[in-house]
């Protein structure tokens, strides 16, 4: 059995007095996709902030029991949130290229941590633009502005964005929600090359697509976890009836 490279132990989340988490148990694998369903509401996007501290942001809340990382408690006093965001990176639900070139888009976080190597720039740029499979669509218009391309094309700028960090985990908040069928399967095309080289957690509400691109899934009600296993196991032979509803659409 693999060791977990991040996992979350009895985790619980309050938004002042509200309880949005309860006693979250999950591990999750290297080299694995792992979706995490549910209905709108459910906890899935507040546990996946958790995993690299987005939560901190939020006034009001207070988060008990431990995220794993390596072997780390990332709620640590010690933890560095700069390193543990390079190393844990996110892609959110709508685009957000920053409002520059797609060069300067790539190369910003490895800027601000002091590399100004050209040529190791140039290189990690393409790199990062062949995983996220955009490069041949941006390669003669690195200087144009990001938000000057398509939708499912700053959506892979910003995957790029956050590969040119070297992450060991990427975190996915629906990132093919608010694109059309054919940018969508780009990106689920993309996210089963990386999982090679990365472990990827994504929320999402489309069944189809965890069904498609996951190994394990876990499936999230009212702040708990049901159930997480196998994804073939859940969507075909549940243990529970709550999730037999859900992924048969009965529910949700």
């Amino acid at each position: 059995m693999a060791t977990p490279i991040i996992s979350a132990d009895n985790l619980d989340l309050f938004y002042d007095d509200f309880q949005a988490l309860y006693g979250i148990h999950l591990d999750f694998l290297p080299n694995q996709i792992s979706a995490l369903i549910g209905p709108s509401g459910c906890g899935k996007s507040t546990f996946l902030r958790c995993l690299n501290r987005m939560n901190d942001m939020i006034d009001g809340v207070t988060i008990t029991g431990a995220v794993q990382f390596h072997g780390e408690n990332i709620y640590s006093p010690q933890t560095n949130l700069v390193e543990l965001r390079k190393s844990i990176g996110m892609v959110f639900q709508q685009p957000n290229p920053f409002p520059f070139s797609v060069y300067d888009n790539i190369t910003y976080g490895l800027r601000i941590a002091g590399l100004r190597d050209k040529q190791k720039l140039d290189e990690i740029v393409e790199k990062s633009l062949k995983q996220a499979a955009v490069w041949d669509e941006v390669k003669d218009n690195l200087y144009d502005n990001a938000l000057s391309f398509s939708g499912g094309q700053q959506q892979r700028i910003c995957i790029a964005r956050v590969l040119a960090t070297s992450p060991s985990v990427i975190l996915m908040d629906e990132p093919t929600s608010a694109l059309d069928p054919i940018s969508s399967a780009k990106i689920e095309n993309t996210l089963l090359e990386l999982k090679k080289d990365y472990t990827i957690i994504i929320v999402t509400h489309n069944l189809q697509q965890a069904s498609r691109i996951s190994d394990k899934t876990a499936f999230f009600m009212e702040g708990r976890v049901v159930e997480y296993d196998d994804t073939t196991k859940m969507f075909v032979n549940p243990e529970e009836k709550q999730t037999e509803d859900y992924v048969s659409g009965r529910f949700g």
